[in-house]
C-alpha cells in the first residue's frame, strides 16, 4: 500500500549523519565586526597582500589567506577586504581573508570571444588607461577598440597612451579616435634633443636596463593620475612598464620585443597596485600582465555600441530588430558614415564594430544552442 507524503515536512524526515563529520551545516556566517579593512595590492599563489590604515601613522602591509568560504569568490588588485586574526603585519604572520567589500567598478574580460566565463582583472578602478606602442610593436585598433568596450561597460574613464611616437608618428592611428571625448597622450623617448634631455626621467627596471622617457608626457600623464585609481593594460613590449617606473619610483622588469613575431617578451606575471610617486593620498597604479587578448563575450551587443558614440547616432534610422552586423539590412549605420559623419574612419570604424558585433552574436548563438541541447 502506497504512502501518503503530502503532509510531510522537513521534521518527517529522518537526515542520515555525514560519515565525515556530524557538524551541522549552515549559511549563516560570522559577522566579523572586529575586522579591519585593507586594500588587495596583489596576489600570489593563494596568499594576498593587503595595505591597512592607508596614509595613516599605523600603515602596514598584511599577508593574507582567503577564508574556505570565498574559494570561488575572485579577489584582485584594488579590492577592498576584510582581515581578521593576526593582522598586526609583523614578519611571518598571516591573517584570513573573510569578505570582499562591496566593489565600485570592475574591470572584466573573457579569455577570448567564444568563453561566456568573466575573469576579473581589477576591482574600484576609476581610470583604464589602455597603452599601446606607435611602432614595434604595431599598434592594434582591435585591441583598443576592445579596451574600450571593456571600459565603457565597467564604468571606467578610459585614456589612450601612446609610447615610442619617436618612432612612428602616431596621427594615422588617432585618426581612428577623433571623435571621440577621450584623453590622448603622447609619449617619446628623452633622445630627440637637448630640450626633452633636460627634463628627462630615468626609468630604471630590475634588470639592469633603463629607459629615458620625455618628462613632459610623464608629467601630463601623473596630472590625470593624481588622486585616482588607474589600471595600465597594453601588450608586452610597448612599454607599460616602464612608464609605471617613471610614475611610481618602482623597478618593474622591462622587456624589448621579439624579432621575429613583433610580440613583447611578458616582464609582468601578475597585477600589482603601487603608489603614485609624491601623488594624493588614495592615488595608485594597478600595472597587469601584458594582455594580448580581451575577450568581450561577457557584454551584450548594446552595450558594445555604447563604446562607438560616433556612430550610435547612425542606428536612429535602423529598422526595429536591427542587429547592425555585417548581414543588416537597411541599416542605418552605412548611410551615417558614408555621409562622413563619423570622418575619414568611418569606414574602419564601423569595420570594427561589425566584427565585435558578429563576435557577440556567434556567442549568443552558442550560449542559447548549448540551452536547448543543439549545435550552433
Amino acid at each position: 500500500m502506497a504512502r501518503d507524503y503530502s503532509n510531510w515536512d522537513e521534521s518527517d524526515v529522518r537526515v542520515r549523519a555525514n560519515k565525515k563529520g556530524s557538524r551541522p551545516r549552515t549559511k549563516d556566517r560570522p559577522a566579523h565586526d572586529d575586522a579591519v579593512i585593507g586594500r588587495i595590492t596583489t596576489v600570489d599563489r593563494g596568499r594576498y597582500t593587503a595595505i591597512v590604515d592607508e596614509d595613516m601613522p599605523t600603515e602596514r602591509v598584511l599577508i593574507a589567506a582567503r577564508a574556505r568560504e570565498l574559494r570561488r569568490s575572485p579577489v584582485v588588485a584594488g579590492d577592498f577586504v576584510a582581515l581578521v586574526g593576526d593582522t598586526t603585519g609583523a614578519p611571518d604572520t598571516l591573517a584570513r581573508l573573510v569578505r570582499v567589500e562591496v566593489r565600485r567598478t570592475l574591470l572584466r574580460r573573457s579569455a577570448d570571444d567564444t568563453d561566456p566565463i568573466e575573469r576579473v582583472v581589477v576591482a574600484n578602478a576609476d581610470q583604464l588607461v589602455i597603452v599601446v606602442a606607435a611602432a614595434n610593436p604595431e599598434p592594434r585598433t582591435g585591441f583598443i577598440d576592445r579596451a574600450l568596450v571593456a571600459a565603457y561597460d565597467s564604468g571606467i574613464a578610459p585614456i589612450l597612451l601612446i609610447t615610442k611616437a619617436d618612432i612612428k608618428d602616431p596621427a594615422e592611428l588617432l585618426a581612428n579616435y577623433e571623435h571621440l571625448d577621450m584623453t590622448v597622450i603622447i609619449s617619446r623617448t628623452a633622445a630627440v634633443g637637448a630640450a626633452d634631455a633636460a627634463s628627462a626621467i630615468d626609468a630604471r627596471s630590475d634588470d639592469g636596463d633603463s629607459a629615458l622617457l620625455a618628462g613632459g608626457a610623464v608629467e601630463q600623464l601623473r596630472e590625470h593620475l593624481d588622486g585616482k585609481v588607474s589600471v595600465l593594460v597594453g601588450h608586452s613590449g610597448v612599454g607599460k612598464s616602464t612608464m609605471v617606473n617613471a610614475l611610481t619610483g618602482s623597478q618593474r622588469a622591462t622587456g624589448g620585443v621579439n624579432a621575429v613575431t613583433g610580440r613583447g617578451r611578458h616582464t609582468s606575471s601578475s597585477a600589482l597596485a603601487l603608489r603614485l610617486q609624491d601623488g594624493e593620498p588614495g592615488s595608485w597604479i594597478i600595472d597587469t600582465p601584458g594582455i594580448r587578448s580581451f575577450g568581450l563575450a561577457h557584454v551584450d551587443a548594446d552595450r558594445i555600441l555604447h563604446a562607438f558614440p560616433d556612430l550610435q547616432p547612425g542606428t536612429d534610422d535602423c529598422e526595429r530588430g536591427c542587429k547592425h552586423d555585417s548581414v543588416a539590412v537597411n541599416c542605418g549605420l552605412d548611410p551615417w558614415v558614408a555621409g562622413g559623419h563619423a570622418g575619414d574612419a568611418g569606414p574602419a570604424r564601423l569595420a570594427s564594430l561589425r566584427r565585435l558585433l558578429g563576435t557577440s552574436t556567434r556567442t549568443e548563438g552558442r550560449a542559447e544552442a548549448k540551452e536547448l541541447g543543439t549545435t550552433a
